[in-house]
């Protein structure tokens, strides 16, 4: 360099910023950055020893990064070279390496390339300068405002040790605006300047942790402010306050600063923090981000985090965009503060996610069989039994009818928990009473189903229907006469139907259960999760129905209740004697029993009109003569001998109901076939089979086609006759 080149550059640095002329010189000058910098940390023990690799500066604005890597090579003695990745091409980096060679050849000292907005790097300006890079002929130093985890080139990653800076304290800026007042040599040192404490603070605070945006204000107070009579500068607040007017916020819509608000807005709503939730949205929208934008995160969280809590929050935060759109900034701020306060404030549920529990099932399982009874009806349909069976729920009491809507390996699996959150507490007890009558339809189907028809036409009238599983449930329960502590047994709970609803009565025990299957332990483990009080459903396996089970030597029932538990019994107070064991002193049993005997009769099915008087009169008897019949212990009582037991064992009957039902009905084709099966070598006794003992196969083959022809497809009036007890010991 000649003398007429060093006095340019000198002229240079003198006429430059006050924020240039003031960057430190070496590690001692340098504020701030303690958490790399401070003594004994790697970078500060790195850059001493002069052993350094490939670095990359990972910060805000005004915090360093540029002025660290001058520091660095000043310490080390090596030569600084810069580019800026967006402004130099290829030509620019082979330029740096030709000096960075020369002065390792000519010098032997190692060269420092920095490199600004090193994320905007392109695969060709990396090729041109990695493999120098790695044979070490320059020491890269990258600087970035974006998180170069995301936005820096890879391969740059890969060979660089990453370092964060931090935003500047306020009184580290403080700090580094009281170094440019003192010093003489690159600051105003040389002149009077009076800077009042609270223009220093404000100067500072407005800069927001940037240290050459506060230099710059200075600067320009200082310069534009008239000297007093005593030739003193003098800053006041309000000078300070026209040199740096608005606080300038941190936000790149394409940066980290992006995405870390938006993040903390949606994570300030979901929890129920609208101050918070302000805050962010107002950053946001001071710093320039799309109103819309913020309307479409805040309509994604109506869906995602308030949900079935509050469904109403879709409809407003929808309305309130709707609004913005007509209204436009800056009045459009009420409509975006009023939807960002409503969601705050909103119960908060997150259910809605159960779909994506659902697209995991339909990825991994094969189960997508849609249930005959569902499919469409109007192709095909009469070929193929397609919708045949389907119970149009509009025709039934509520609006409601179980059955099955799941494909058959998945009943069972539950999908949508309600929480106890708003509007979804309230639709919670419907929901779970509905889903229970649905899978106890679902098992004394399955049940009829497996037994290969045996005892279907029987199954049928213990009926399946959700009206009636309704009923039960109210009227065991309210029978049971349970309150919050009470101690209850649930016998053949593996429907389920009884166990939701003492959960939900009794919230200070646990409510114990018996199945007969560890499938339907397993799926009602699944359906019953613990409470929200703690409260959970004690499950045990045993066929028997005996509660030595659960292993609890002393324990004593309060209520031991069941449906359809005696008439799986041939010596049904035999039966009541091995639970007496199990009751308390002042506790009973309460069970419900669909009784066969006086159903419904498959004979009363077919029109009047189709049958032979002296055949439909030879039916009706063998129909009776089947369902007496003493082996058949599911059908061969009635509630008058059920009594007559009872009272010969001398259990004392507190209280005894007779209830009959006619249930809207739809015959599918599917049970005429159970009834009537085409193979006769079935392990159990179909309909069919049972009346073979009295009528020829050409009559039970013209018996089954007129209940093929006239009886499959039609809703019929299902009589059904339930006895309702309540025992204690005398």
């Amino acid at each position: 360099m000649n003398l007429f080149e060093h006095a340019h550059d000198k002229q240079i640095r003198k006429e430059a910023p006050l924020a240039d002329r003031m960057r430190p010189r070496t590690i001692e000058e340098f504020v701030g950055q303690s958490h790399i910098l401070a003594p004994g940390r790697l970078l500060r023990r790195a850059i001493q020893a002069d052993q350094l690799s490939s670095l990359i500066f990972y910060g805000p604005p005004g915090t360093g990064k540029t002025t660290l890597a001058r520091i660095i090579a000043n310490t080390t003695k090596a030569e600084f070279l810069s580019i800026n990745a967006v402004l130099s091409g290829i030509a620019d980096i082979r330029k740096c390496i030709e000096t960075a060679k020369k002065v390792r050849t000519e010098h032997q000292r190692h060269a420092v390339l920095f490199v600004d907005e090193v994320h905007r790097f392109n695969k060709a300006q990396q090729d041109a300068l990695l493999p120098h890079v790695e044979n070490g002929t320059v020491i890269l130093i990258g600087a970035t405002t974006e998180n170069p985890y995301f936005e820096v080139n890879k391969a740059l990653v890969s060979r660089s040790r990453i370092f964060q800076l931090q935003s500047l304290k306020s009184t580290e800026v403080e700090e580094i605006i009281e170094q440019a007042l003192t010093d003489s040599e690159r600051g105003f040192g040389d002149k009077q300047v009076n800077l009042a404490a609270e223009a220093l603070r404000h100067l500072a605070h407005v800069a927001g942790g940037d240290a050459r945006a506060a230099l710059n204000a200075l600067e320009l107070a200082v310069l534009t402010s008239q000297a007093d009579e005593n030739d003193v500068l003098q800053i006041t607040l309000e000078v300070a306050e026209e040199s740096i007017q608005q606080r300038a916020v941190l936000y790149d819509k394409d940066g980290d600063a992006h995405f870390d608000t938006i993040s903390a807005f949606i994570k300030s709503m979901r929890g129920s923090d609208p101050d918070a939730a302000l805050f962010w949205m107002a950053k946001m929208v001071e710093a320039g981000e799309d109103p819309r934008f913020i309307f479409r995160r805040m309509l994604i969280f109506a869906g995602e985090d308030v949900g079935m809590a509050d469904p109403q929050a879709l409809g407003v935060v929808s309305s309130a965009a709707q609004a913005f759109d007509y209204v436009g900034m800056p009045e459009g701020r009420y409509h975006l503060a009023q939807a960002c306060l409503y969601l705050s404030t909103a119960p908060k549920s997150n259910s809605a996610f159960a779909f994506f529990d659902a697209i995991s099932v339909v990825r991994n399982e094969q189960a997508d069989e849609v249930p005959d009874p569902l499919k469409d009806a109007n192709r095909d349909g009469k070929a193929f039994g397609h919708g045949e069976g389907y119970l149009y729920p509009h025709a039934y009491r509520d609006h409601w009818v179980a059955q099955q809507y799941l494909p058959d390996v998945l009943q069972g699996r539950i999908f949508y928990q309600p929480t106890e959150q708003g509007f979804e507490a309230s639709i919670q007890e419907n929901v779970s009473r509905n889903r229970e009558a649905q899978l106890a339809a679902f098992f004394s189907q399955t049940a009829s189903e497996q037994s290969g028809g045996s005892i279907y036409w029987e199954a049928r009238t213990l009926d399946s229907s959700g009206e009636l599983l309704n009923e039960f449930r109210d009227h065991l329960t309210e029978w049971s006469e349970i309150s919050r502590n009470t101690l209850a047994l649930v016998l053949n709970a593996g429907e389920g139907l009884l166990l939701g609803e003492f959960l939900r009565r009794i919230s200070e025990e646990n409510v114990y259960a018996l199945v007969e299957s560890s499938n339907e332990k397993k799926i009602l483990g699944t359906l019953f999760k613990k409470t929200t009080s703690g409260i959970e459903a004690k499950i045990a396996v045993d066929s028997s129905g005996c509660p030595a089970s659960f292993e609890i030597a002393d324990l004593r029932f309060e209520r031991i209740v069941g449906r359809n538990v005696l008439q799986n019994h041939a010596d049904k107070s035999g039966f009541l004697e091995t639970l007496k064991p199990w009751i308390s002193a002042d506790g009973f049993f309460v069970f419900g029993e669909t009784v066969p005997a006086l159903g419904q009769r498959l004979s009363d099915l077919i029109p009047e009109e189709l049958l032979e008087p002296d055949f439909r009169k030879k039916l009706k008897a063998a129909e009776k003569e089947i369902y007496l019949d003493e082996e058949n212990v599911r059908s061969s009582w009635t509630p008058s001998t059920l009594c007559d037991e009872l009272k010969g064992a001398n259990w004392n009957i507190i209280r005894w109901q007779v209830k009959e039902y006619c249930i809207p009905t739809m015959i599918r084709t599917e049970q005429i076939e159970q009834w009537f099966p085409s193979h006769q070598n079935s392990p159990h006794s179909s309909y069919g089979q049972r009346l073979s003992a009295y009528f020829s196969p050409e009559q039970l083959n013209n018996l089954r086609e007129t209940f093929r022809n006239e009886v499959a497809g039609t809703v019929v009036e299902w009589h059904s006759v339930s006895l309702f007890m309540q025992l204690n010991q005398k």
